[in-house]
């Protein structure tokens, strides 16, 4: 781990910019060889972006892993551990931080986060993937683990569709990839941003300066998310009931995107004909 990069920084959002922009113009090309482009996004949240690119076909929000009973999609096993002690905590009370799937930390961030947790005092589910972990991490893990469990919890991985829609998770600590972010919008669940590369960190921006319905976290000069900025942000979040009342406008969009006559529907049932012919 003490390799590994710090998680966030600015010269990381400019490389993981330019590794964004090259990777879309190689893919150009791949494009525009396609008789079908559909997009996991839908019309009402993604409109002007989706006006530039002829032809394509958003039919999102694409969930279902619960609805249909099995994993859609999951890199691990689930923890569903973490369901039955959400269903112990308060309504609107449990920070949610998953990082998805790539993203890494170094031990200076590890610490300085779960410190962060620490000392906001509320109960939080945390997943940490057990293939970034090495021995010193581990102790450091058991440390915590022990420190925190009256309010805590960490699992190896999460439903994460369900533990976002659990009315007991307050708020989810992310890293802004587009799943994530479409499954966090799709919940009504308010943001706390923490881009790694690439399209992350657009991801962030139309999370937080476009629709609003979330805050950034800031590193420090050093590349550090401190624990005095994680514990500020979380409070201002949280108080924040104008981000609350954009989240639940944007969760009927969604919701209305993929109902019957919704725009998401319309593309994917048009899709489908056009297939049969």
């Amino acid at each position: 781990m003490e390799k590994a990069q710090s998680f966030h920084g600015a010269s990381q959002e400019n490389q993981g910019c330019k590794t964004f922009f090259f990777n879309m113009l190689s893919g150009y090309h791949s494009v525009k060889l396609c008789n079908w482009l559909l997009c996991n996004s839908f019309y009402e949240l993604d409109s002007l972006a989706l006006n530039l690119v002829p032809g394509i076909i958003p039919v999102g929000p694409l969930l279902s892993g619960s609805q249909l009973g099995c994993q859609i999609g999951s890199f691990w096993p689930d923890d569903s551990t973490c369901l039955s002690w959400l269903d112990k905590q308060p309504v609107g009370s449990v920070i949610y931080v998953s990082f998805g799937s790539t993203s890494i930390f170094n031990q200076q961030q590890f610490d300085e986060l779960a410190l962060g947790l620490e000392l906001i005092g509320l109960p939080f589910l945390w997943v940490i993937r057990s293939d970034i972990t090495n021995e010193a991490l581990s102790e450091f893990l058991d440390g915590i683990r022990k420190r925190i469990a009256d309010h805590g919890k960490i699992v190896d991985w999460a439903p994460q569709e369900e533990v976002l829609a659990h009315p007991s998770t307050a708020c989810f600590i992310s890293h802004c990839g587009w799943n994530s972010t479409l499954e966090g919008i799709s919940m009504a669940v308010p943001f706390l941003c923490w881009p790694y590369f690439t399209d992350q960190f657009q991801n962030k921006s139309y999370v937080c300066d476009v629709r609003k319905v979330g805050l950034g976290l800031n590193p420090d000069e050093n590349g550090i998310v401190t624990r005095h900025e994680i514990d500020t942000k979380i409070k201002a979040l949280l108080s924040d009931d104008v981000i609350k009342t954009k989240a639940l406008k944007l969760k009927e969009m969604a919701k209305k995107s993929v109902s019957e006559g919704g725009s998401s529907l319309k593309n994917f049932e048009s899709f489908i004909e056009q297939i049969k012919h």
